[in-house]
């Protein structure tokens, strides 16, 4: 039996830590804070329209919610289905990929909640100690 050769050529080996790699462009958009919200709500409620989105999301401002929403989208998280009625009525759904998320950022979600206590005493002695060096 012959051994089947690679005709794609090596894979290419993607390292966050090195400049210029695709993969820290990724990092920062799924770990903006909108995109974690966006994806997490998505990922609870399934299909919602923009309108939806906004008023779970309290504080978002339309713009930076269009913003995310293209961003999610370009990069295979999200997808936009446009319905064509008047008024246009456009729904958004997490995509295969996106789902894959559903469990790296509940993780993240879930440990946010359960040491935001103690975060919030680090930042008070942080706060406490460079004040007294001012």
């Amino acid at each position: 039996m012959a051994a089947v050769e690679n005709v794609t050529g090596p894979m290419p080996s993607f390292d966050p830590y090195e400049r210029g790699c695709p993969s820290r462009d990724l990092l920062d958009h799924i770990g903006s804070k909108w995109a974690v919200l966006v994806l997490g709500e998505l990922g609870r409620n399934g299909t919602s329209r923009f309108g939806q989105l906004r008023q779970a999301l309290a504080g978002v401002s339309e713009k930076m919610l269009t913003q995310t929403l293209r961003t999610l989208e370009r990069d295979g998280l999200v997808s936009r289905t446009v319905y064509p009625e008047v008024p246009p009525h456009v729904e958004y759904e997490l995509t295969a990929l996106g789902q894959t998320l559903r469990e790296p950022l509940k993780a993240l979600t879930e440990w946010s909640v359960l040491h935001i206590e103690e975060v919030i005493t680090a930042r008070e002695e942080y706060d406490d100690r460079t004040e007294r060096t001012r």
